[in-house]
């Protein structure tokens, strides 16, 4: 049964999208995830507090976000013509303020809290959507199974309402939350990175025990054919010989317990960007995405042990 008055904390809600799961979908991303993975290009889904972005190119040098902060965390970052603002964020609370008074929306606040209620009276805003293009909604972050009760609130009132849904995960969950929220999802994106558990541990910041287990369970359980395992490719990390023997093996005897539906590799880009509007150094070297050449290859490899791969 739903959780009456159940809510979460997201950072964005996509309309519209058509890169995570079949169809038109609209991607509610929850905030806060266990991962620390080096190429995240979420990395506002990180933590689960609320966080100021900085797009300095809307930036009207005004001074008007300054006068707008309650605890004086907004200064002059030069006394030239412009007066681009400087954060110290040990001393923002994250009301959002500045955010509210720039003219030129230049800073955004990332992180609010929703109900249930309010998310699916949007989500239903485009039911006719949904049911023209075969989409639905899709819980994505962050890592959703971070925030367990919301979710699951969030995935019974959608099958209530008849709205299809699709979960975007690490699959890094507790095997008894996993287990009691699986039923409720109509499609796993499941990320798969990497095999090795000390490497995984090193570059995305937590075992993958449970990432695996959960994986295989829903496999076993026979939930394989509505299971996209997507594979993000970083060169030198992801797509070592070391690793993708790993997970050829892996994927192998996936198939051998009845396989999964597809295998999707999503090539790495450069998200520093990112990283800079939330005031946090980039953790990646400077890094060139794979090549087009690189990701045949691979689709090759992965596709001849009998695997749906694109």
């Amino acid at each position: 049964m739903v959780i009456l008055g159940a809510s979460g904390r997201i950072f964005d809600i996509q309309r519209f999208s058509i890169h995570d799961g079949p169809g038109i979908r609209t991607t509610v991303f929850l905030k806060g995830c266990p991962l620390r993975c080096l190429w995240c290009h979420n990395p506002e889904g990180i933590s689960p507090e609320p966080e100021l972005m900085f797009f300095e190119y809307k930036c009207l040098g005004c001074g008007t976000c300054f006068r707008a902060c309650p605890v004086g965390a907004l200064t002059p970052s030069s006394a030239g013509e412009k007066n681009v603002p400087r954060l110290d964020r040990e001393r923002c609370t994250g009301c959002g303020q500045c955010a509210e008074a720039c003219p030129g929306e230049a800073w955004r606040l990332v992180g609010r809290m929703i109900s249930v209620e309010e998310l699916l009276t949007f989500l239903e805003r485009d039911r006719l959507l949904y049911e023209r293009s075969g989409g639905g909604a899709t819980f994505s972050g962050g890592e959703p199974l971070d925030q367990p009760d919301f979710l699951r609130a969030a995935l019974w009132e959608c099958r209530r309402l008849g709205i299809p849904t699709a979960l975007d995960t690490s699959g890094f969950a507790p095997p008894e939350t996993f287990r009691e929220i699986a039923p409720l999802v109509d499609l796993f994106l499941y990320d798969l990175k990497l095999l090795d558990p000390v490497e995984h541990q090193r570059f995305a910041g937590v075992p993958n025990t449970w990432i695996l287990r959960n994986l295989l369970w829903l496999v076993e359980s026979g939930r394989g054919k509505d299971v996209i395992v997507r594979i993000p490719v970083v060169p030198t990390l992801t797509d070592t010989e070391h690793n993708l023997r790993a997970l050829s093996r892996f994927l192998a005897d996936l198939q051998g317990h009845g396989g999964v539906r597809e295998i999707h590799l999503l090539p790495y880009h450069d998200v520093a960007e990112k990283y800079a509007r939330l005031g946090k150094p980039y953790p990646m070297p400077p890094l060139a995405g794979p090549s087009g050449a690189a990701l045949s290859a691979l689709r090759e490899r992965l596709a001849s042990a009998g695997l749906c791969v694109r």
